[in-house]
C-alpha cells in the first residue's frame, strides 16, 4: 500500500467518508472530525506511519491538504 493510499484509509476509517470527499476536507466541516475525531486521526496516522507528531503539527493539521506537508517533515511524502 502507497503512502498516499494509508493517508486515505486513516481518513476513511476515521471520519467514515467516501475518498471523493476528502481532497477539500478540512477540520470541523464534519460533525465526525471534531476535536475527539481529530486525536483519533493524529494517533492513528502516528501508528501508521511510525511516526511522533509534535503538538503545534497536530494543531495546524487543519485539513487533508495541509496534513500532507505537515507529514512531509516526518519524512512522510504523500503524493
Amino acid at each position: 500500500m502507497s503512502k498516499l493510499e494509508t493517508y486515505v484509509k486513516c481518513f476513511i476509517e476515521s471520519f467514515l467518508v467516501e475518498e471523493s470527499e476528502l481532497e477539500d476536507l478540512k477540520y470541523q466541516d464534519i460533525e465526525e472530525w471534531d476535536s475527539v475525531g481529530h486525536m483519533n486521526l493524529m494517533s492513528l496516522l502516528e501508528d501508521e506511519f511510525e511516526i511522533e507528531l509534535d503538538i503545534d503539527d497536530i494543531i495546524d493539521f487543519s485539513s487533508f491538504e495541509v496534513g500532507k506537508d505537515i507529514l512531509k517533515k516526518y519524512k512522510v511524502d504523500i503524493k
